[in-house]
């Protein structure tokens, strides 16, 4: 099992497909296996390299909080470990604000840079509705079934099959976070902010976003887009936060005319 040590941490990571390397960094709570639609259609024409963030799946739970920089710098452990000195880097959610540390803090290893479903943290975020922090924050008296459960009318798109969301839910089932893991990196999120720093942004940027997300609402795309100097903005009609559940072909296809 490919494991690299970072800051004492133990990160589990693995590679598969062939071809030109694309770091992946998922989201909060979410392991590696997430990566399930999206991976095999970048496994063609790339190596992917997909990692679990400190807190999750297979990688060590350390005391928390887990600050963004420090998942960062996880993130370019992984990529040493895998031999790569540069890759594109693709981030969704907590993983896209990783990502944007990471070229912050890590320019000269970034080829391309893909920001999915996030936001750029901070007071200048553009929030939830209180509607649906109010289910955010009753989770902690739920059950990890009853939480997702919950969370369903608002990271998927009201078109998206049932029985396609089932199939995320299967998976996520297998991968819980513990409540350490996933408290640990909510607090890095919630410290955190890119704001003020997204102009030093070099590498080329596809922002992508789903325009029905109601966990992190698409402004917040629209915003970080108009302050990387050159970014690209794609908006997936009939999408909310999990895009690539509710338009997997879409998505992959904007993702893929922008790496080509």
């Amino acid at each position: 099992m490919p494991i690299v040590d970072s800051s004492g941490t133990r990160i589990f990571w693995n590679e598969s497909g062939a071809g030109d390397p694309i770091l992946l960094i998922m989201g909060l709570g979410y392991a590696h296996q997430m990566w399930f639609r999206t991976r095999p259609v970048l496994d063609a024409k790339f190596t992917t390299i997909a990692f679990d963030n400190r807190g999750v799946g297979a990688s060590d739970v350390p005391p928390g909080p887990y600050p963004i920089a420090q998942m960062a710098a996880d993130a370019a452990a992984v990529m040493s470990a895998a031999g790569v000195d540069r890759a594109h880097v693709y981030g969704v959610s907590m993983g896209g604000m990783i990502a944007q540390q990471f070229a912050l803090d890590f320019p000269d290893r970034v080829n391309k840079l893909i920001l999915g479903c996030t936001a750029s943290g901070g007071p200048n975020a553009v929030r939830a509705t209180d509607e649906v922090m109010k289910v955010l924050m009753a989770r902690a008296t739920m059950t990890p079934d009853e939480g997702a459960e919950a969370m369903v009318p608002y990271i998927y798109d009201a078109s998206t099959p049932r029985a396609r969301i089932d199939e995320d839910l299967t998976i996520r089932r297998s991968v819980y976070p513990t409540e350490q893991g996933y408290t640990a990196q909510l607090q890095g999120i919630l410290a955190w902010t890119s704001f003020d720093r997204l102009g030093e942004i070099k590498a080329p940027t596809l922002v992508i976003h789903g325009e029905t997300d109601e966990l992190v609402p698409p402004g917040n795309g629209r915003l970080i887009a108009s302050r990387i100097p050159g970014a690209k903005l794609v908006m997936i009609p009939h999408a909310s936060h999990l895009y690539t559940t509710d338009q997997p072909e879409m998505s992959d296809e904007a993702i893929l005319d922008f790496l080509k």
